[in-house]
């Protein structure tokens, strides 16, 4: 008799997965270890593997349309409703990044909408389609302050229904820390970095505390070695700011740029084009690895931890304000609790028994 194998939707450890449920069969457990990413959760005490198109079509679920396929399949009815959201972020300038974003979210509801113009949905209908998201498609808080934000867009902003959104709560984001990586580490990954342009762009991250957006548009012109100074131009909420540049770091940029002679941007591609967000985030994966830094990180945790050590180190968290660009006091005192050097002095009563 053939066991009965039940595929289930759940989200762990912050991710969408399938679990895969079924009664003990020692052949099936063989058969299932062989999948691609499959790990046992013992919380769920089931296997699972990541949400994804291709084993949503191996296991027969219904399929998610993801990115530019959802696009294909709104509804005529519903298609001017997602041109209107689109013009109005971009007479709004919003980044390419966000217009992409909402414009995504939005089609989701249009998707599950079918044939129903958009505009007739009233906060009951907006609060049953919050509500599939949570308990059936189980989007993460994040994921679904995102399409709230969408769709909250395109009633206010294009529809100018102000009052909607009143009568429809939002979830409560989780508080999460920063993730930081010790100094040690840190001076350790740029030591197994030995690549010139690779080894410099890490530097910069963390030196002058960029975001990864802010690395990759770097431009030459911006960077004032007299002044000891960096223009970062038009960064997170169109906001220019200036940097400090480090000392330490000026002969290995000329060095950089007798060998790599940029153009424009200072750090460039093959082809002299920008480069690319994805492969700087490559290549400080690719640095973690080589110096065996066991943390679930990206490069954005550079950032974090030049905020944080220079709070560690006396730094005033309003210059620290001022220098990652943070319009408000409150989204920087975040790394107040990161640091917390008085607590950790504080030994605990396990190691006055030892």
């Amino acid at each position: 008799m053939a066991v009965a194998i039940k595929y289930e939707l759940d989200v762990h450890e912050g991710k969408n997965v399938i679990l895969i449920k079924f009664p003990y069969d020692k052949e099936l457990v063989e058969r299932v270890k062989k999948l691609v990413g499959v790990k046992w959760s013992q919380s769920k005490k089931a296997w699972y593997v990541l949400d994804t198109q291709q084993y949503r079509e191996k296991f027969g679920m219904e399929n998610k349309p993801i990115g530019k396929e959802i696009l294909l399949k709104i509804h005529p009815i519903n298609q001017d409703a997602l041109r209107s959201l689109i013009e109005m972020l971009q007479l709004k300038v919003y980044s390419q990044s966000t217009i992409k974003t909402y414009r995504n979210e939005f089609a989701q509801l249009l998707y599950i909408l079918k044939d129903f113009p958009v505009e007739n949905c009233d906060a009951s209908k907006l609060k049953s389609y919050l509500l599939y998201c949570i308990n059936e498609l189980k989007l993460t808080e994040a994921t679904l302050h995102s399409r709230m934000n969408a769709i909250k867009f395109y009633f206010e902003q294009v529809l100018k229904r102000d009052k909607l959104f009143m009568e429809i709560p939002r979830p409560i984001k989780p508080s999460k820390l920063p993730k930081v990586i010790n100094a040690q580490d840190i001076k350790k990954l740029f030591e197994q970095t030995i690549n010139l342009k690779h080894n410099t762009m890490l530097k910069l991250c963390y030196g002058m505390g960029l975001r990864v957006s802010e690395i990759i548009n770097l431009k030459i012109v911006d960077i004032d070695s007299k002044n000891m100074q960096v223009f970062i131009e038009r960064a997170k909420g169109k906001k220019d700011r200036y940097v400090n540049l480090p000392e330490s770091i000026l002969e290995q940029l000329r060095a950089y740029f007798k060998e790599y002679k940029p153009k424009k941007y200072l750090f460039e591609g093959q082809y002299g084009e920008r480069y690319s967000t994805r492969s700087a985030q490559k290549v400080f994966k690719a640095a973690m690895n080589k110096s065996h830094i066991n943390k679930d990180v990206g490069i954005h945790s550079l950032r974090h931890s030049f905020a944080t050590h220079l709070l560690e180190n006396g730094t005033d968290i309003s210059f620290i304000q001022q220098l990652l660009g943070h319009n408000s006091i409150h989204t920087t005192l975040i790394y107040t609790h990161v640091t917390k050097k008085d607590l950790k002095k504080i030994k605990s009563p396990l190691d006055n028994i030892q």
